[in-house]
């Protein structure tokens, strides 16, 4: 007896003790910024969009997430220092950031893999005993939206072989010209992107072209889940970038005439949503050849019929084709330096149409 009552008062000691020992914050706190397409409830906040980026300030020297466990990987900067990857594993509790100097601290987490599949959320924030969240900073008032493919999210980003194939582990948001260009521009970003996804049809699809392809998509918070559907007045960005095409033409089996038809039709659904946004009608860097001369044509074609009808604010940007020079990623997507020189690309580009200086 005297055994289980002291079992009991260690499970009651620890307990008590724990709870002193940490700040439980919920997800939904108003001092915590969300980039990105979220579904946030007391209990919990969902993403599924790579880029997804949360923003505090807190006092501390400690921060973690209760998390779903095995959720993907975050890119992680303390401070405005230089990111760190941060995997979930088993635990639910992941840490995010620890033996930090007593006082004051700034935190961006930015979730850099496609959670379609893995459906990460978080619970709550977890702060020292005693500590606390602080009013957030200003975010920047510059706001891009992405929209692409695989490219966009960064599949085989940190692979160091074109014969290795699709692992999370390579796949990494933060280190796309997408990113790289956003924080270069000093602008909020959200990413909308999906690996294989058209805008007619989708990789390795019929020639007719894809039900589920990005225009469908486009109007979820959360991708394969159409219960959310997302708010556009949400995030009004300044302009959009559209990285689309590589996979509708993927195979040589596609129809031209339907992923034109199906490019316009998006223009005009995005001009809906965005009716003073500007457009930038983007080539990606895999197609080569033929294929990429028949794809650069038919946006320019598309570009100049909006333009020609009063749309001057939509725009055309080709990206340089890869060639292996610099290497390729997993499963021959763009490597990490292929990204850095299509970030070098666009963001003058984008800091001469915006008016925007760089840094």
């Amino acid at each position: 007896m005297n055994k289980i009552l002291s079992i009991l008062a260690v499970a009651l000691f620890t307990a008590c003790n724990s709870s002193l020992e940490s700040t439980r914050i919920v997800p939904n706190d108003a001092s915590i910024q969300y980039v990105g397409r979220v579904v946030a409830n007391s209990d919990s906040v969902a993403f599924t969009y790579p880029g997804t980026s949360i923003f505090m300030r807190f006092t501390g020297s400690s921060l973690f997430l209760e998390q779903k466990p095995n959720s993907g990987f975050y890119m992680v900067e303390i401070d405005g220092n230089e990111a760190k990857k941060v995997a979930s594993s088993n635990d639910s509790l992941l840490s995010v950031a620890e033996n930090l100097s007593s006082g004051e601290h700034t935190a961006r987490i930015m979730y850099v893999v496609e959670g379609y599949e893995l459906k990460p959320a978080i619970y709550s924030f977890v702060l020292n005993a005693g500590e606390k969240l602080l009013e957030p900073s200003p975010l920047p008032e510059r706001k891009i939206l992405f929209i692409g493919n695989s490219i966009t999210c960064g599949y085989g980003v940190e692979g160091t072989d074109g014969a290795q194939h699709f692992a999370y582990d390579t796949e990494n948001h933060y280190y796309t010209y997408a990113a790289i260009a956003a924080r270069r521009l000093n602008a909020q970003h959200h990413a909308i992107a999906r690996s294989g996804i058209g805008i007619y049809r989708n990789y390795g699809d019929k020639r007719e072209g894809s039900v589920e392809n990005m225009p469908y998509k486009f109007k979820q918070t959360l991708f394969d889940n159409p219960t959310y559907e997302w708010d556009n007045t949400q995030f009004v960005p300044d302009l959009l970038c559209i990285n689309l095409g590589t996979n509708d033409m993927s195979l040589d089996n596609y129809d031209i005439d339907a992923f034109r038809a199906s490019y316009v039709a998006f223009l005009h659904q995005l001009r809906t949503y965005y009716p003073t946004s500007k457009i930038v009608v983007l080539c990606g860097s895999m197609l080569t050849g033929e294929v990429v001369e028949l794809m650069q044509r038919t946006l320019d074609s598309i570009v100049a019929e909006f333009n020609s009808q009063g749309d001057s604010a939509i725009s055309r940007f080709n990206f340089t084709p890869q060639d292996g020079s610099l290497g390729y990623g997993s499963d021959y997507h763009p490597s990490l330096a292929q990204q850095r020189k299509m970030a070098d690309e666009l963001t003058p580009y984008i800091s001469e149409l915006m008016t925007w200086k760089s840094e």
